[in-house]
């Protein structure tokens, strides 16, 4: 009976968390930049779990002594006293990934998904990352690596999935490097073709199916709308279901998607926040437009910086 039971909860959770199932705030760029905006983590679990979080990685050397460490940052005026993934992501959500494991609720794993948009591709620098994984495996969903990489293999599902780019030297230092019979800690996304716009076909914007490594599809908001967020005007049938078709496309493929980086706010409030104004909407209406039909058309990873307004929106899908 136990083991009916096991299989039962472990079918439930591999439903819940298949691609097209939830809608998950992505918190856009949540990390410290120039010493400023220090409270973004802060801000995105005060919104609650299941979340997305993004945490740009870049490669520094200390131009006395020549070594290099990794740093959450997004690379613009680094002095070297950035903060660690270690130290302001892992260690900061302990408590609430230790809960998670006390209380062994499986059908709601992962609570947080970690993107990791490395901004720099050393090869050292894949190497501190992948063995920084590793001390915190028992917190990792993780597959088997195996020969045919064609073929994904079941997600051991754990509190927190690690997801990582298209760069094929990250699959090499992430994938191709573990031993057959290894786990994989962090997956990879599918490439996308090179200048694929809001006319391209799914089909043709997808250069590859999902793979036991690549299990996700990232893409602008540029392939929804003409000319992307700044050139945005009425949001029009057309466009929604141009956003549904390319949400169906991925889910079709067994690929969770994301959609970077809506945002919708006053020019003083961008400066304020330190938004990058490349991805606003220009009012708020606008860009909850834009977040319900996300919503209502089931994509997987809605990226923002406006962390409460979106949290606040119900996630179910029409």
């Amino acid at each position: 009976m136990r083991f009916f039971a096991l299989l039962l909860i472990w079918a439930a959770g591999a439903l819940a968390q298949a691609p097209g199932t939830r809608v998950l705030l992505d918190a856009h760029n949540c990390y410290p930049e120039g010493g400023q905006w220090t409270q973004r983590i802060e801000r995105a679990l005060s919104t609650g779990t299941p979340l997305a979080v993004e945490q740009d990685l870049f490669w520094y050397r200390d131009p006395k002594t020549g070594a290099g460490k990794s740093i959450v940052s997004h690379g613009d005026h680094v002095t070297g006293n950035e903060p660690s993934l270690r130290e302001h992501f892992f260690e900061r959500v302990r408590p609430i990934v230790e809960k998670a494991l006390a209380s062994d609720r499986r059908d709601d794993w992962p609570i947080i998904v970690l993107n990791l948009d490395f901004k720099t591709n050393e090869p050292e620098h894949h190497a501190e990352i992948w063995n920084l994984l590793g001390e915190y495996e028992g917190w990792l969903t993780t597959a088997e690596r195996v020969e045919d990489e064609g073929t994904p293999q079941p997600l051991q599902w754990k509190p927190i999935l690690v997801l990582t780019g298209s760069s094929d030297a990250q699959k090499a230092a992430f994938h191709d490097k573990v031993p057959v019979g290894g786990r994989l800690r962090v997956f990879g996304a599918v490439h996308v073709a090179e200048g694929a716009t809001w006319k391209t076909p799914p089909e043709a914007m997808m250069k590859e199916r999902a793979t036991n490594y690549r299990r996700w599809w990232n893409n602008p908001w540029s392939v929804v709308e003409e000319g992307g967020q700044k050139a945005a005007g009425e949001w029009t049938r057309d466009e929604e279901q141009r956003l549904r078709a390319l949400v169906k496309h991925a889910h079709q493929n067994r690929l969770w998607i994301r959609f970077y980086t809506l945002n919708g706010h006053s020019p003083l409030t961008g400066k304020k926040m330190g938004f990058r104004p490349g991805y606003n909407f220009g009012s708020l209406d606008k860009v909850m437009e834009r977040w319900r039909a996300a919503i209502e058309a089931g994509v997987d990873f809605v990226a923002t910086d406006m962390y409460e307004e979106f949290a606040r929106l119900p996630r179910t899908q029409e």
